[in-house]
């Protein structure tokens, strides 16, 4: 669930800074972080960023990170076994969370 939300936020992110016309060295400098964190943050596949530079990134693009309650179906496949410390179907589990990695991928 984390690997898929942070791709959601960071793909969101990224949408948000090519319809702006900004550059990833812009937007570093905006924030004033090296321009090596921005490469990192839109181009690995196993980028781990802090919620203050997500933060960050957002407000500099005219955006918030906000929460939203998960809908019923995935409270049932995450939220239920996570509190329980367990998942029922550790395959299935995986699958729908691709899904939700795939979907949240807006084509170029």
């Amino acid at each position: 669930m984390r690997i898929a939300t942070i791709d959601e936020v960071v793909n969101a992110l990224d949408d948000a800074r090519e319809a702006a016309g900004l550059s990833k060295a812009a937007l570093a400098r905006a924030i004033q972080v090296d321009p090596a964190t921005i490469r990192r943050l839109f181009a690995s596949d196993k980028s781990n960023p802090t919620l203050g530079t997500l933060a960050e990134v957002a407000a500099a693009l005219g955006m918030r990170i906000t929460i939203e309650p998960l809908a019923e179906e995935e409270r049932t496949w995450v939220t239920e076994p996570l509190l329980a410390g367990r998942t029922a179907d550790p395959a299935g589990l995986a699958r729908h969370l691709h899904g939700l990695r795939t979907r949240s991928k807006v084509p170029a």
